[in-house]
């Protein structure tokens, strides 16, 4: 009787298995991400995905994966380029294809679902990442290839085989197994901390402030329009809500009287996650650098930025922080002047005693510049209109120097309906693209501006890229005009430049397309165009009224140019404090990250040490929410917008030597550099462009006002 009953009982199992397998497959069938079915450019179907969809995705991704490698890894062939790092290259699709939807959508239109799911995922795919980085018979497979099985290669793969090789042992290849180990201990641990880190900082930075009309005096219309309603949506009826952007000063700064108004945003937006409670980051963030600093170790390095840029241009912490330090004394002078201006201007309404605070510069910044210049930037944005600015300015650029048209494609389906989609034809009419555009800040975004791909450029996989581009523009009061600042122009201008970067990619291998370069080169692309949004014909083609479609009178032009330069130690001061901040935490030995006991007090102490420590100019970011730097994979890279500021000044330099932003030269910037990926050795490229073995500095300082 009891066999039988065991009988049946594994009887009963194995249906259960069956069903559940036919259950998981069938479920598995329907699923977009792993399923997906036949769709324009291969984008991913808005429509179709779901919440429930992620999991299962993410999990069948990951034993694809796993599948996928062990294929590899034990094939009786010998290792050769085909059956190892091309290999490697067509493998793991499904999990790519989730994780590019899942975390464009965790940074662009997050929700509690997508925040539990990453909770849940984070730690699996550092597990899982690691154990590949670690897995001793599929690095020897690659040391076979890069060691003699390179012959016959073309260039682009010996390079790609080369990177496969360098990023293995980076990624401790060569530990011992107590070592993998720990590594992988190390990783999942940072995995956790850095997506508690952007949860905390996403709720901090959405704590909305509530003032009554008198305390936000000198917003425009359009503004109080705005915080009127986010306030009645709140239940704070006859109140003016006040929403925190990414960065340490707040636009609205520049407009509010009230100075008592202007302290209580600076500092709710300073102390945002350094409070105590649910959202304070001070534990999370003195962690990671403690894990960071022992993985660097454990890989051979002093601490974690000499393991981050051993890959980059800059090659070395040292190399880098010497030019931010040189940048840093050039402009002391410079900045000292332009805050004795600013204080003395506010004097003569406030007082002689009075002293220039953090919360004041913008303010009395933006009076003066009006009162120097003439202009300000209730005026100027008057004539930027965000369609505008990207139809009639963005793309018209684009189109000016390389010769691309775009269409409005509406069948496409999006993830948000502020979301538009572009087809992208070349100069012969071939569509090379599909381009997505997210305009507006909502609270389901998180702050600031970026691209990314939803698909890849590869011509191995046959795939061309499909790229989106985030911003954060004020979204208008309804029925009102989309107006932005000059400095969200030129936001929407630098993002399109890592665009193009995407969407001229021109490589067999998804491994070095496009974007894929180091962090102190991906900027460059972006910064360099920039530049398009002043050149006198593009400028003329979007600058027009938002009412009467009238171009910006010449005058105000004249104004404008002459304001540019005006106030630029700012910029340049906040830029500098938060890139050595970055490097303050990231150069820490072991002991030394333990000691940090206030992370105030920490960040103080570095901001004294590298002379960029300013009672009136914070850093761009603070320690407690520099969200680059714990959880946007710059940590020790911050420094990489000033380093490709110089050298996209140089490129632009060479560039109107030669006759500047012209079709031809477009052309030859593509085939040189955009087009190319991280497929060649990126300063040999920069020198053949410019005929530099060194960066020139001196367009740079020109540019920021310092020569």
């Amino acid at each position: 009787m009891k066999k039988l009953i065991l009988i049946s009982l594994v009887a009963l199992s194995a249906m259960l298995v069956s069903c559940n397998k036919k259950q998981k497959d069938a479920d598995l069938s329907s699923n977009p991400f792993v399923n997906p079915s036949e769709t324009y450019f291969s984008t991913p179907d808005f429509n179709a995905i779901k919440i429930e969809h992620y999991i299962p995705a993410f999990e069948e991704g990951m034993r694809q994966h796993d599948e996928e490698i062990a294929n590899i890894v034990n094939q009786s062939e010998p290792a050769t380029f085909e059956n190892t790092i091309e290999a490697l290259e067509k493998s793991g699709v499904v999990l790519k294809r989730v994780s590019n939807v899942f975390y464009a959508l965790s940074s662009a239109d997050t929700n509690d679902d997508l925040i539990k799911i990453g909770d849940e995922i984070a730690p699996k795919l550092a597990t899982h990442f690691s154990n590949i980085s670690l897995n001793e018979k599929l690095f020897q497979r690659i040391k076979t290839v890069y060691d003699s099985g390179m012959e016959g290669l073309d260039d682009e793969a010996k390079r790609v085989t080369k990177l496969y090789y360098d990023d293995f042992v980076r990624n401790g290849a060569l530990l011992n197994k107590e070592g993998k180990e720990k590594l992988a201990k190390i990783d999942e641990e940072i995995a956790k901390l850095v997506n508690d880190f952007g949860n905390r900082l996403n709720n901090a930075s959405n704590e909305p402030l509530y003032f009554s009309k008198e305390q936000v005096e000198g917003l425009s219309d359009a503004d109080l329009k705005k915080a009127s309603e986010g306030a009645e949506a709140d239940g704070k009826s006859g109140q003016y809500k006040i929403s925190l952007e990414n960065t340490t000063q707040q636009p609205c700064l520049a407009y509010i009287k009230n100075r008592d108004t202007r302290k209580a945003i600076f500092e709710a937006s300073i102390h945002r996650c350094d409070k105590g409670g649910a959202n304070d980051t001070q534990d999370i963030i003195k962690r990671i650098a403690v894990l960071r600093a022992e993985k660097a170790n454990l890989l051979g390095y002093n601490n974690f930025a000499e393991w981050s840029l051993s890959d980059a241009l800059a090659q070395k912490p040292e190399n880098a922080i010497g030019l931010l330090t040189r940048l840093a004394t050039m402009a002391k002078d410079k900045i000292a002047a332009e805050q004795k201006e600013i204080e003395d201007y506010a004097k003569k309404t406030e007082g002689a005693d009075f002293k220039l605070e953090a919360w004041d510069w913008s303010y009395f910044a933006e009076q003066l510049r009006k009162e120097k210049y003439g202009v300000d930037e209730a005026t100027l944005s008057q004539y930027f209109q965000v369609d505008s600015v990207l139809v009639n300015g963005v793309f018209f650029a684009a189109n000016k120097m390389y010769g691309l048209t775009f269409a409005p494609n509406t069948n496409v389906p999006v993830y948000n309906k502020d979301v538009t989609a572009w087809d992208v034809m070349d100069k012969n009419g071939e569509k090379i693209a599909l381009f997505f555009f997210d305009p507006f800040s909502r609270p389901s975004k998180s702050g600031g501006a970026w691209m990314s791909n939803f698909v890849e450029q590869s011509f191995l996989l046959n795939q061309k890229p499909v790229i989106y581009n985030v911003c954060n523009n004020p979204k208008p009061a309804e029925g009102k005009p989309a107006l932005i600042s000059w400095d969200n122009v030129e936001t929407m201008f630098h993002e399109f430049g890592h665009a193009l970067h995407g969407i001229f990619a021109n490589q067999k291998y998804p491994y070095v397309s496009g974007t894929n370069v180091p962090r102190d080169f991906v900027e460059m692309p972006s910064q360099f165009n920039e530049h398009a949004a002043t050149d006198p014909e593009v400028f003329a083609h979007y600058a027009r009224h938002y009412q009467t479609g009238e171009l910006m009178p010449q005058d105000l032009q004249d104004k404008m140019k002459r304001a540019q330069k005006f106030n630029q130690s700012y910029p340049l001061a906040e830029n500098l404090a938060a890139s050595l901040l970055d490097f303050a935490w990231h150069t820490l030995s072991v002991e030394e990250a333990n000691a940090v006991a206030s992370v105030a007090d920490f960040q103080k102490a570095s901001l004294e040490k590298y002379d960029v420590c300013y009672d009136a100019i914070p850093p761009r970011y603070g320690s407690t929410y520099f969200r680059h730097i714990w959880s946007n994979g710059y940590a020790a890279g911050y420094y990489a917008y000033l380093w490709t500021e110089a050298l996209c000044h140089d490129i632009y330099q060479t560039m109107v030597n030669r006759g500047g932003l012209t079709a031809q030269n477009g052309q030859a910037f593509r085939d040189a550099i955009l087009s190319r990926g991280n497929s060649a050795d990126l300063m040999q490229l920069f020198e053949v462009y410019t005929g530099h073995k060194e960066v020139d500095l001196n367009p740079l300082l020109e540019a920021r006002g310092l020569k």
